[in-house]
């Protein structure tokens, strides 16, 4: 049974397994259930069970290490009348995630033999905690809701929203003396190659595409070639980009219009994947203009590595819309290489990057499908129509 959101359906078994279900992704999710009272919280830190405390001392739930939850109906303490069950992405706000960078996730309700429902995830966008669904007591008897209600201020807002304090949470894993290392800041030049440093953490590295100069906007992209040959155009900006690649290995995190924000794209390194190009589009309705002029970077963030690759020689060039800042190498052995390339689109060009053989070139890429609004369509229309 597939449902919708706000759809309540009864649940006739008393054992009953709760699965989040999402593509692999470079976001790290845990799942939590509150167990809460008829005003909506919780009567102690006891009915939070999470990674931290994943047995009730009722037995009646249990968080797995699958981040599945199992939850006996029979076993419910009789101040319960509410399982919220919960997800939220660990460190969100650090990382710069949300539940926007997710397609495709699915809350999963299972009986003892066999599936009862599905509900897929949809429409998040700055949100980096989601209260997925909850069982419920109704005129003594179980119920299940598919919420899908989304939170921004990831864990912390969860507990405080069901009146769990916060500095109780136990971590996953015993803490460890961090040493604080300066950042380290390179400025790669055209045709110059660095090699990304290993983290202990496999958090992914951080693409950044900004500008300063107000009433413009330019749109952060990326091409992924995987080692068969097959090409994937991962942007915010055009009907035919998606914002994650299958895997989830490269996902953008939405586009963005304002000066001084930042457009990023997030890449862990996939045995599937050869390289990504990484480009900078100067929107229509910019008109002309250097990418120097209005101020244009790209930034790549490795942890305390941060690598910064210029804009030098677009001064002359009013009419290059593409810049191709570098390309991300990915090694046979988990390595990451950043090439400086630098490369830019011919005149007047609206043809995106492309790849012959291994090779980036610029001007070889399809046009960008613009998307449905009523501007993209006219520009559109009176530049190439």
């Amino acid at each position: 049974m597939k449902l919708s959101k706000g759809q309540k359906i009864p649940l006739n078994e008393n054992f009953l397994t709760i699965k989040f279900q999402r593509p692999d992704s470079a976001l790290e999710i845990d799942t939590a259930a509150f167990l809460t009272q008829s005003n909506g919280k919780v009567a102690g830190d006891e009915d939070f069970v999470f990674y931290g405390n994943p047995k009730h001392n009722s037995g009646a739930v249990t968080h797995k290490d699958d981040d599945s939850i199992d939850i006996d109906l029979s076993r419910i303490p009789r101040h319960v009348e509410r399982i919220s069950l919960t997800a939220t992405i660990y460190d969100a706000d650090k990382r710069r995630q949300n539940f926007s960078m997710i397609r495709g996730a699915d809350l999963k309700i299972f009986g003892a033999r066999e599936e009862i429902a599905t509900f897929p995830l949809e429409n998040f966008s700055v949100e980096t905690a989601i209260v997925l669904g909850e069982v419920y007591r109704y005129k003594g008897a179980w119920k299940f809701n598919a919420t899908g209600a989304g939170f921004s201020g990831g864990l912390a807002a969860l507990c405080k929203n069901f009146n769990v304090e916060v500095k109780d949470i136990a971590p996953s894993e015993p803490e460890k003396e961090i040493v604080e290392q300066k950042a380290e800041k390179i400025s790669l030049k055209k045709g110059e190659k660095i090699s990304l440093t290993k983290k202990a953490d496999d958090n992914p590295i951080v693409i950044e595409n900004g500008w300063t100069a107000k009433n413009k906007d330019y749109d952060l992209k990326a091409l992924v070639r995987y080692r068969d040959g097959k090409l994937i155009y991962v942007g915010a900006a055009n009907e035919d980009e998606v914002l994650s690649t299958p895997e989830g290995a490269v996902q953008h995190g939405g586009d963005i219009k304002a000066p001084g924000e930042l457009e990023r794209i997030l890449i862990k390194w996939h045995p599937d994947i050869a390289s990504v190009a990484v480009s900078s589009y100067s929107a229509l309705e910019n008109g002309a203009g250097s990418f120097r002029q209005y101020g244009v970077f790209v930034r790549i963030t490795n942890g305390k590595q941060i690598i910064e690759i210029p804009a030098t020689n677009t001064s002359k060039n009013w009419f290059s819309y593409t810049l191709c800042f570098g390309e991300i190498i990915f090694g046979r052995d988990k390595t990451l290489e950043v090439s400086a390339l630098e490369m830019y689109s011919s005149f007047s060009s609206e043809k995106r990057v492309g790849y012959e053989g291994d090779k980036v070139k610029m001007d070889i890429g399809p046009v960008g499908k613009p998307k449905g609004s009523s501007k993209s369509a006219s520009l559109w229309n009176k530049i190439f129509g």
